[in-house]
């Protein structure tokens, strides 16, 4: 498995776990709080957070499984990462534009960030599901 493959599995996985850890200590408020009440400021800046050191520490250890092989990427890994980018980056556009319109609708401050925050997990997961698709299947640039 190709050094890049095994980042974006790494990046998958921690943006599946970290936003289902998030949606559980969410959800998990009591049920007379109204969710758009409920607190997530802290929740939300934690899993970031953590997310980004976890992804970070993912890195590492995986350049250091494979020291040779960490900082050599062939034509087919820099398409393959690109590709992979420019669909999850689309993702993060539209949720750019679903927070705007959130905003104008005058939708509660916990709508517009947890739009803002879903499209960029959804970012994430499709762009690294993207990756893994194409090392595992082919990559066919159109």
């Amino acid at each position: 498995m190709a050094v890049e493959e095994k980042r974006a599995w790494s990046m998958l996985v921690v943006a599946v776990v970290s936003y289902a850890a998030y949606l559980w200590v969410v959800l998990g408020h009591p049920a007379a709080v109204p969710l758009p009440q409920a607190p997530y400021v802290e929740a939300l800046l934690w899993t970031v957070g953590l997310s980004i050191a976890v992804s970070i520490a993912a890195h590492v250890v995986i350049a250091a499984a494979a020291p040779r092989e960490a900082n050599v990427k062939d034509q087919r890994d820099r398409e393959i990462h690109r590709f992979g980018e420019y669909v999850g980056q689309s993702l993060v556009v539209i949720g750019a534009v679903g927070g705007l319109v959130l905003a104008m609708a005058e939708a509660a401050p916990f709508w517009i960030a947890n739009a803002i925050f879903l499209a960029f997990v959804l970012s994430s997961v499709v762009g690294s599901a993207v990756k893994v698709v194409s090392y595992r299947f082919g990559f066919h640039p159109w």
